[in-house]
């Protein structure tokens, strides 16, 4: 009997304190990290979205930059297009998290969202290492949003944490060191973890790839790479590419966007769903494709271009396939040319296949591409004006159902020429032995 007891008492102090015993994501054997240590946040089993889904994009500046929000939204628009996704985002710069809570319901559940993600923790941590406040008052208010959520019968709810701060920063107010600060993230991303565990809702973990691929980026691109921005706050567009890849995990987005399978020996060719084989004929294979690749080009060394974020997570491995396979290869070698660019691969590669998105910087989908994402940019940057200035302006102040219904009219025009730029797109692929 008294072993019993013993057994059920230690396992009641094993729950009571398991927050304490948590599992940490791996860490990096480097001593800058010693300190910190997050805890492994809740992954999706499954795609989180489904068709017809409205999703609300929300946060503090860092949204209202409309980079990563922008970059979700047409990755969605155009790589998964048959499930017809309706976004908007709700960036409002300074906000914490109290202040998105008290217009949650005026902004944002009035359009009855299937999906919300949240990205709080950057002005919240106060620009100072950690108290016990800062984050009992954080975690009161991520709660409060995920209830309200909740309450309005949203499906799907990402807590996003922040992201990290960089190594240098001229504001005045900022206080302690930068491990400090991003100790103080840290600790709040944690929070983050657990309301998810609790809540029973996702989690999108921005800090943390942030917070190593900074160190990394600048250990191999040197230290004026700011993977978080000029402003050690604001990341660019490589920051950007970091935490729409964070969100779009977490929703589950499996990233297959097609696979072209050529037999070089029959000269014959098929594909997968999206795509349509329109002729095969000696290594020259025309495809009519529904589905877009996420097209990024430019350098890699500089934290201004997509493409560099791509290289400090692995965007295109696990979101963005677009893969050629070539069976039955008779030559060693093969170029393949895709657009304007040629790329040589082994007769091997090309039989485990080479993932055409990766490879091909500028191709046939760029051009199309681009016209989906300036559109994208368009409405996205109407949304702003639509809640800031409209919304919490005068006209919303004396009639907020007609500023809704005047303003919701002024916006229909900008999300149709979404649709109306995203056509599909006929293109060649010819591989020749060499």
């Amino acid at each position: 009997m008294r072993n019993k007891i013993l057994l059920v008492l230690s396992v009641l102090f094993v729950l009571s304190g398991a927050h304490t015993f948590a599992a940490i994501e791996n860490k990096p054997d480097d001593p800058y990290f010693e300190k910190f240590n997050p805890t492994k946040g809740p992954k999706p089993s499954h795609l989180l979205l489904k068709k017809d889904d409205r999703l609300a994009i929300c946060g503090d500046s860092i949204t209202e930059q409309k980079k990563y929000c922008r970059i979700m939204e047409t990755y969605l628009t155009v790589c998964v297009p048959e499930l017809n996704i309706a976004t908007r985002q709700y960036g409002w710069s300074g906000e914490q998290a109290v202040g998105f809570l008290k217009r949650l319901t005026n902004d944002v559940l009035r359009f009855h969202p299937n999906v919300v993600t949240t990205c709080y923790g950057m002005n919240d941590h106060h620009y100072q290492p950690y108290t016990d406040e800062i984050g009992n008052t954080y975690r009161t208010n991520q709660e409060g949003i995920v209830a309200g959520c909740k309450g309005a019968k949203v499906r799907t709810i990402i807590v996003g944490s922040s992201g990290c701060m960089g190594q240098k920063t001229a504001w005045g107010f900022v206080k302690g060191t930068s491990e400090e600060r991003n100790l103080n993230l840290c600790t709040l991303r944690n929070i983050d973890v657990d309301i998810a565990n609790r809540d029973h809702v996702g989690f999108a973990d921005v800090f943390w790839p942030m917070f190593t691929g900074d160190y990394f980026a600048r250990e191999k691109f040197g230290e004026t790479y700011a993977l978080c921005g000029g402003d050690s706050v604001h990341p660019d567009w490589a920051g950007h590419t970091v935490m729409a890849y964070a969100f779009l995990k977490a929703l589950g987005v499996q990233g297959d966007i097609g696979t072209i399978t050529v037999d070089l020996k029959n000269n014959k060719a098929k594909a997968t769903k999206g795509h349509e084989v329109v002729s095969s004929d000696d290594g020259k294979v025309t495809i009519r494709s529904s589905r877009y690749p996420f097209c990024a080009a430019g350098a890699t060394n500089v934290h201004t271009t997509i493409r560099s974020g791509m290289t400090i997570v692995p965007f295109n491995q696990d979101l963005n396939r677009f893969i050629l396979i070539g069976k039955n290869a008779k030559a060693k070698s093969y170029k393949v040319t895709w657009g304007e660019e040629s790329h040589t691969y082994t007769a091997d590669q090309l039989k485990k296949g080479v993932n055409l998105a990766d490879d091909f910087q500028v191709n046939p989908f760029s051009a199309p591409f681009k016209a989906v994402d300036d559109a994208v940019a368009k409405k996205q940057e109407f949304e702003t004006k639509q809640i800031k200035q409209e919304f919490h302006g005068k006209d919303g102040t004396e009639d907020m159902e007609g500023t809704v219904k005047k303003t919701e009219a002024e916006r229909a025009p900008l999300v149709a020429a979404i649709h109306d730029a995203f056509k599909p797109v006929t293109h060649t692929i010819t591989i020749t032995a060499e």
